[in-house]
């Protein structure tokens, strides 16, 4: 039986995985029929390379994908195409269902926000909060500050016409 599978590759803490069509009894780093495709996980965005038609070619032959390979496929539209063709869907059908695939995935992709983003967007938020509480502590001593001048003034302008009065009226006095 033949299986798509994954072949470690690459060194220590740094996986390179290739992606072959080998004997199911074979060793996993062992001997292979061919090769498909390459995966690198550690890269940023994730490295996936797949020749779509011998992929397409070994499934149609009846190669039995391994889990993680399979959700790969997947994520090409591989698995899907071929479940349309297993359904017996016409090659317009095919590739319209492909295509309407492909944009809501990338829709979801473009609608979907990593932690790093969501992280940053916290971190933006909660900055604007504080500076927003900043300035509104900021205004309201200002406030404060404002009123008690004025009450000062006020309370100045009220002692100082009473201050002259006594002294207008010792003026009055000393010219009668």
């Amino acid at each position: 039986m033949v299986k798509l599978r994954m072949q470690r590759r690459g060194r220590k803490k740094l996986p390179i995985y290739k992606i072959v069509a080998a004997d199911s009894r074979s060793p996993r780093d062992g001997r292979f029929i061919e090769s498909i495709g390459q995966y690198k996980p550690l890269t940023t965005p994730v490295e996936l390379e797949i020749d779509y038609e011998r992929a397409m070619y070994w499934l149609g032959v009846g190669a039995q994908p391994s889990d993680t390979v399979r959700s790969l496929l997947s994520e090409h539209g591989i698995m899907l195409h071929i479940h349309l063709i297993r359904k017996g869907k016409s090659e317009e059908e095919i590739q319209a269902e492909l295509e309407k695939w492909r944009k809501e995935k990338d829709a979801r992709k473009e609608s979907t926000v990593s932690k790093k983003q969501r992280r940053a967007q916290r971190r933006q938020a909660e900055e604007a909060k504080a500076k927003e509480e900043e300035e509104k502590k900021a205004k309201a001593e200002a406030d404060a500050a404002a009123k008690a001048e004025a009450e000062a003034a006020a309370a100045a302008a009220a002692e100082a016409p009473a201050e002259e009065a006594p002294a207008a009226d010792a003026a009055e006095e000393k010219a009668e």
